[in-house]
């Protein structure tokens, strides 16, 4: 079964500056390893739809997702529609900055469909979430640096 994956970072900035950057969808792809493209369809808020492009290595493929939380400052989170996963970020004030919060959970496990594609096309469900886990470090380092570059 698939797990949650969390990942952190301390950022010297304020949640305000953060947010900015977390919250702008067309630089996803600049900052996740996975992501080639998220598209909103609308203003970001909850309910608005997103079209994904995903890949690792040559392979490539789409998904939809719908955004479940949207508080300025606070907290982003959208559900991909294929598999039921939802990824958040979550930004907390501390004295020093921002702590920056990303994850990935699946409260009800994920579909058939894609546990069977993890396994025949990504190397199965262990690798794979090692691979989330890596870049996801590597998708909050970048938005740390390109936080912390604007200041």
């Amino acid at each position: 079964m698939p797990k949650n994956l969390e990942a952190t970072i301390e950022i010297s900035a304020p949640p305000e500056r953060v947010w900015a950057v977390v919250s702008d969808l067309r630089r996803m792809s600049e900052f996740s390893p996975q992501c080639v493209r998220m598209v909103a369809l609308g203003a970001p808020k909850v309910g608005t739809w997103t079209i994904n492009l995903n890949r690792d290595g040559k392979k490539y493929w789409p998904t939809t997702a719908r955004i479940v939380r949207y508080e300025p400052s606070q907290a982003f989170a959208f559900r991909i529609n294929e598999n039921r996963s939802v990824w958040s970020y979550t930004l907390e004030r501390t004295e020093t900055g921002t702590l920056l919060i990303e994850r990935r959970d699946v409260p009800n496990g994920t579909t058939w469909f894609s546990r069977r594609a993890i396994k025949a096309a990504l190397g199965g469900e262990h690798p794979f979430e090692e691979a989330l886990v890596r870049g996801m470090n590597e998708t909050l380092g970048k938005i740390k640096n390109a936080v912390e570059a604007r200041a």
